[in-house]
């Protein structure tokens, strides 16, 4: 299960730092990272069946709420990579996220303690419940907001600091996959027993629980503090691709020239030989690293920063340029999956969740069989389908062949569930269930199970094959930004899912407040329609795709 990363150096590292850091931090990094998402997953998998049963709120109109705040979550990771790199660090957004996330935590509890801060009781989907008031809802979002603030701001920034203690990129891939192992892991546990306690016992210990894991997760990641290599804060890398842009607008009537030696390069010579002369796509944009009278002082440094730009800085906007396409195949798969994940919580809710006559699954609980399924998959991915496909192929597989493999599992996932949800309907309209707010299906909710597992199974290729690659191909300026990209494209997923619930309600009856009167397969259709025409242009994109130095790589970054 070992995926090597790319050295991107020790750039930023004090001669402090780099006497500490190595594996005496691991055990500190990852007891953080589980004591942290344990707290996180606690409320974020409940959120759904909170909303409707202590809010009042409908159940579509929770799962379009739950989508937003989802995708902020995976939206954020981004804007903390970015300030950990240019300005605070990643020890200090870690500290200042968990404490948000905390304060958050806090609230929520208070709002499921406190009777003033929630609405009357009432039977879910009855006519008579009374919305929450304005403060009610203040109080609500504002807990939500403070708790998805926190998890952005830690849930990548853990991972790049536990890189930043390593040397060896042997290093960095064993450290990553116990990340992940970490991250699914954790997850599972608290979308069991922490999604339990909130549903059997109550709510206020559910959230108890939850800070009480995120205050011993930062107090671990405290206490190893003075082993940590914390690395130098460095210039913005986004504000220099900015400037590319503008400085090519302002030079675009200047002719471009064929001699390397008119374009400006990094003064300490250490610049790969790919970036120092600009490349020919995009030709466009090298007008910004196009000396012109004025743009340098005499000893050489740039005189007009929102003028003239280094070779290597234009040749980073290429590569991200490059890479977008495929990016946002990750949105077109990543929609479709936060729509499953919402409408799965809505079917679980209106089928039979018993085990025996005493255990009642948790319907925020079923996202757990995806996980499960992740993580049995990774290793046996690594141990099984790796050396088979050495094996027909005589290469390893690739990071884009293995996002291609868990792009068509992931969409066979939604033809599975468009059938089971077909079979929960008619069991429905036979026994006349769509006229009765609240029925319960007589059917078992783990019929749901398979199409999880399958979800789960093409997140295993998906997750480490999108990491690596991208950690391969982005410039090395945005290495620490670049794992907080797979996450961005899973929250700009989750608000377009949002935005499509919404659509199919306003033009469909599919998507009723109850669901037995809807056709939530004809959705799950739609979405496996969406997944084959994605992958047909993923497909595109991959086979143009030329790796960084035009050489293909397998999965463990490797030239072959």
């Amino acid at each position: 299960m070992d995926v090597s990363l790319p050295d991107d150096g020790e750039a930023g590292l004090s001669n402090a730092d780099r006497k500490r850091g190595g594996w005496i931090t691991f055990p500190f990094i990852t007891a953080t990272m589980f004591g942290l998402t344990l707290a996180a997953a606690g409320w974020i998998f409940n959120l759904i069946v909170y909303l409707i049963e202590k809010f009042n709120v409908k159940s579509v109109h929770a799962a379009e709420i739950a989508g937003v705040f989802f995708g902020c979550s995976f939206m954020f990771p981004v804007i903390a990579a970015i300030i950990a790199d240019s300005s605070a660090g990643c020890f200090s957004v870690i500290c200042i996220s968990s404490l948000t996330h905390l304060l958050g935590i806090v609230l929520l509890v208070l709002t499921s303690t406190i009777d003033a801060l929630r609405p009357p009781p009432c039977e879910t989907g009855s006519s008579s419940c009374i919305a929450p008031s304005r403060i009610q809802s203040a109080v609500l979002f504002a807990a939500l907001t403070l708790a998805t603030l926190g998890v952005g701001g830690n849930r990548f920034t853990v991972g790049t600091m536990g890189a930043l203690q390593f040397d060896e990129p042997k290093d960095h891939g064993r450290f990553f996959n116990w990340f992940t192992f970490t991250w699914y892991g954790s997850s599972a546990i608290a979308a069991t027993v922490i999604v339990f306690i909130e549903d059997s016992v109550s709510w206020a210990w559910g959230y108890g629980v939850c800070a009480a894991a995120n205050v011993l997760g930062l107090a671990i990641f405290l206490l190893g503090s003075r082993f940590y290599r914390h690395g130098k804060p460095q210039e913005n890398p986004l504000i220099g691709l900015i400037r590319v842009v503008v400085a090519a607008l302002r030079k675009r009537n200047m002719p471009l020239s064929l001699k390397g030696e008119d374009y400006y390069k990094k003064p300490d010579g250490n610049a790969n030989m790919e970036s120092q002369t600009p490349s020919k796509i995009f030709k466009f944009l090298n007008r910004a690293a196009l000396i012109t009278e004025g743009d340098t002082r005499p000893d050489g440094s740039i005189a007009k920063q929102w003028r003239l730009c280094t070779a290597e800085q234009v040749e980073d906007l290429k590569i991200l340029i490059k890479i977008s396409p495929i990016w946002g195949t990750g949105i077109f798969l990543g929609t479709p999956l936060a729509i499953q994940m919402s409408l799965v919580t809505l079917q679980a809710l209106s089928m039979d969740r018993h085990i025996g006559h005493h255990f009642k699954i948790p319907a925020g609980t079923m996202a757990v069989f995806a996980f499960m399924a992740t993580s049995a998959a990774v290793p046996l991915i690594d141990r099984y389908f790796n050396p088979l496909w050495k094996k027909f192929t005589r290469k390893p597989p690739t990071p884009l062949q293995q996002i291609g493999v868990g792009q068509v599992i992931c969409f066979l996932s939604m033809g599975l569930s468009a059938l089971v949800e077909a079979k929960r309907l008619k069991i429905a309209h036979s026994r006349h269930l769509q006229d009765q707010v609240g029925s319960i299906v007589p059917m078992s909710v783990l019929w749901l199970v398979p199409q999880l597992a399958v979800l789960g199974i093409g997140d295993a290729f998906n997750f480490p094959g999108n990491a690596v690659f991208f950690y391969q191909e982005f410039p090395d300026s945005l290495k620490n930004t670049s794992t907080a990209v797979v996450s961005m494209y899973t929250g700009v997923a989750f608000y377009l899912s949002s935005a499509v619930i919404g659509l199919v309600r306003r033009t469909t009856g599919w998507l009723p407040d109850d669901i037995n009167k809807g056709r939530v397969d004809n959705v799950y259709w739609v979405l496996f329609v969406v997944g084959v025409l994605n992958f047909a242009f993923y497909l595109l994109c991959a086979w143009l795709y030329k790796y960084r130095g035009g050489e293909k790589k397998d999965d463990n970054g490797n030239s072959s």
